[in-house]
C-alpha cells in the first residue's frame, strides 16, 4: 500500500523533468515570437518611408535616386518576401538600363542571382551570375559577386546531397571564396563573414567556431550579419555533438530573424531538429512548423522541401508522444481511481463514527442552547418582572396616598358641611391627565429596559412609512401596543384596557402596523427578537 503513493510521485516527478526547459533562450525566443506581429508592422514602416521617397522621385523623374530607392526596398525584401524583392529589382535594372550606367546594371544583376538563389532556382541564379564579366566591376562589387556565386554552389551542394557531384560544387564554392577574401581587409566585417563560412565548408570545425566565435566578439555585426554568424555557430556545435550550445546559438539567431523579420532562415528549422534530437517534441514541432510558415511567406522552394522532410517526422513523434502521454494518464487514472476507493472507504468508516458522535453532540449542544435560551429568557423576565412590580408598587402606593389624602379631606368637609369645597377638591383630579402620567411612567421603565426598542421598531419599516414620536412623549400609541406585546402581553383584551382603546381598534392598530412592515410575514417574531439590556 504505501509503494503506490511512491509510484505516483516518481511519475509526476519524471514528467516534471522533462516539462523542464533546458535553455533560458528558448524562453526569450518565445517571447520574440509572441510580439512577431509587432517586427513585421516595424518592418512594413520601414518599407512605407522607402515607398514615400520612390513617389517623389518619380513625380521628379529622378531616375538615379529611384533606382537606389528601388535597391533599397530589394534590401529590405530580400530576406523577407521573395516575390516583391524580385519585383523591386527588376524595376532597379529598368533604371539602370534606362541610365546606361554598366556598373548599376552589374550591381542589379549581382542582387538578382542572390535572390534567385534566395528562392531556390539555383540554375537560374547561377546562370545570371554566370552572365556578368567579373573583371569589368568594381572591387565592392566583385567582392559581393564572389560571395554569392560561392554561397550558390554550396547551397547546391546542400540541396542536390549527392556524393557524386556536391563535392565539386564545395570545391568550386571554395574557389569564389578565395577570390573574394583577396578583395578585403581583413579587419572587416566582410572579410571575417567570409573566412567564417570557408572554414566552416572545409568541414574545420574547431577552426570554425574560432572564426565565428572571434568575429562576434570583436565586431560590432549588423542585425543580417549576427544571425548568420548565430545560425552558423549553431551548426558547427551540432555537428561537433554538443547539442545544447547547438541550441543556443540556433536560439539566438531564430530570436535575431524574428526581430529582423527575416524568413529565409534556416535556424529555426534546425533548432527545431536538434530539439527534437534530445526528445523534445512539442516545442521541436512548434518551432518547425514556424519554419514552414516562413518558408512559404518568403516562398523558398528549397527550404519547403527541406523542412518538409522532417516535419512529418517531428509531427509524428509528437503524436506518439502524446498517445504514449495519454496512456501513462489513463495507467495514472487507474491506480488514483483504486486509491480513491480505498480512501472512499475508509472515509465513509470515519464518516459514520464521526456521524455518531456528532448526533451525540448534537443532542448535547441543543440541549444546552435550550438551557441557555432558558435562563436568558428567565433573566429578561426577571428583570421586566423586577422593573415593572418596582413601578407598580410605587404607583399603587401613590394611589392609595392620594385616595387616602381625598377620603381624610372629604370626610372633613363633610362634617364641617362644606359641599362646595368637596366638588372643587374632586374636580382637582384630572383622570386624563393621571392616565397620560401612567403612560409616561410606563414607557420611561420600558425604554429602561429595551433602550433602542424605538429605532429597532422603525428598521422595521421603509424610510415613509416609519414611526413618529410626538415631542414630550417617549412613545406613540402604535409602539406602545407593540411595547406591551413585547413584555408577553399579547392578550388584545388585555392592551385594549390599558390603553383605554376597544378591541377592534387594538386589531386595526395591529393590522396597519404589519402592512406597512417589509416583514409582514414574521413581524411579531422582530418584534419579540428586539433585546433588552
Amino acid at each position: 500500500m504505501l509503494r503506490l503513493p511512491f509510484f505516483l510521485l516518481l511519475i509526476f516527478s519524471t514528467i516534471g523533468i522533462y516539462a523542464k526547459n533546458i535553455n533560458p533562450v528558448l524562453d526569450e525566443l518565445d517571447r520574440a515570437l509572441m510580439k512577431k506581429d509587432i517586427y513585421m508592422q516595424q518592418k512594413y514602416a520601414k518599407i512605407k518611408a522607402i515607398d514615400r521617397n520612390i513617389h517623389k522621385y518619380t513625380l521628379s523623374k529622378d531616375d538615379r535616386n529611384l533606382y537606389n530607392s528601388y535597391i533599397s526596398l530589394f534590401e529590405e525584401y530580400k530576406s523577407f518576401k521573395y516575390d516583391s524583392a524580385y519585383y523591386y529589382l527588376e524595376q532597379a535594372k529598368s533604371k539602370a538600363f534606362l541610365l546606361k550606367d554598366s556598373e548599376m546594371i552589374a550591381k542589379s544583376r549581382i542582387k538578382e542571382g542572390f535572390v534567385l538563389l534566395s528562392s531556390g532556382l539555383f540554375k537560374e541564379a547561377i546562370d545570371t551570375l554566370n552572365s556578368i564579366d567579373a573583371s569589368k566591376l568594381v572591387r565592392k562589387n566583385q567582392f559581393e559577386y564572389y560571395s554569392i556565386k560561392a554561397r550558390a554552389y554550396y547551397d547546391l551542394a546542400d540541396y542536390t546531397r549527392d556524393p557524386r557531384y556536391n563535392i565539386n560544387y564545395v570545391r568550386t564554392g571554395n574557389l569564389y571564396l578565395e577570390k573574394a577574401l583577396l578583395l578585403v581587409d581583413s579587419n572587416t566585417n566582410e572579410y571575417w563573414s567570409v573566412e567564417s563560412l570557408k572554414r566552416l565548408k572545409q568541414q574545420d570545425w574547431k577552426g570554425a567556431e574560432f572564426a565565428f566565435n572571434y568575429w562576434i566578439k570583436n565586431y560590432k555585426l549588423p542585425a543580417e550579419y549576427y544571425g548568420i554568424a548565430t545560425s552558423s555557430l549553431g551548426y558547427i556545435y551540432s555537428e561537433r555533438g554538443f547539442t545544447e550550445n547547438a541550441i543556443h546559438y540556433l536560439a539566438l539567431a531564430a530570436i535575431a530573424d524574428v526581430k529582423n523579420a527575416t524568413k529565409e532562415t534556416v535556424a529555426l528549422r534546425n533548432l527545431a531538429n536538434e530539439l527534437f534530437k534530445m526528445g523534445y517534441l512539442e516545442k521541436a514541432n512548434k518551432y518547425i512548423n514556424l519554419a514552414m510558415d516562413d518558408a512559404t511567406f518568403y516562398n523558398a522552394r528549397h527550404r519547403k522541401i527541406e523542412i518538409s522532410s522532417i516535419l512529418p517526422i517531428i509531427e509524428k513523434a509528437q503524436l506518439n508522444k502524446v498517445n504514449s502521454k495519454n496512456d501513462t494518464l489513463q495507467k495514472i487514472v487507474i491506480l488514483l481511481t483504486i486509491l480513491a476507493l480505498i480512501i472512499i472507504l475508509f472515509l465513509v468508516i470515519i464518516f459514520i463514527q464521526l456521524k455518531q458522535r456528532n448526533a451525540a453532540k448534537k443532542v448535547m449542544a441543543e440541549s444546552y442552547g435550550q438551557l441557555q435560551e432558558m435562563n436568558v429568557s428567565l433573566s429578561e423576565a426577571n428583570t421586566i418582572k423586577e422593573e415593572y412590580i418596582a413601578y407598580f408598587i410605587k404607583a399603587t402606593s401613590d394611589l392609595i396616598n392620594k385616595m387616602d389624602h381625598l377620603q381624610k379631606s372629604t370626610i372633613q368637609k363633610v362634617i364641617s358641611k362644606k359641599t362646595d369645597e368637596i366638588l372643587v377638591s374632586l374636580k382637582k383630579y384630572d383622570v386624563k391627565k393621571e392616565r397620560e402620567n401612567l403612560y409616561h411612567q410606563f414607557d420611561e421603565i420600558f425604554l429602561k429596559l429595551f433602550p433602542t426598542f424605538v429605532n429597532d421598531f422603525n428598521r422595521l419599516f421603509p424610510d415613509d412609512h416609519k414611526s413618529v414620536v410626538k415631542k414630550g412623549e417617549l412613545l406613540n400609541t402604535e409602539m406602545r401596543i407593540f411595547a406591551l406585546y413585547r413584555l408577553g402581553i399579547q392578550d388584545s383584551n388585555q392592551i385594549a384596557d390599558f390603553l383605554e382603546l376597544s378591541v377592534a381598534t387594538i386589531y386595526t392598530y395591529k393590522t396597519r402596523i404589519r402592512s406597512r412592515s417589509e416583514f409582514k410575514e414574521i413581524f411579531e417574531e422582530k418584534i419579540m427578537a428586539i433585546k433588552t439590556i
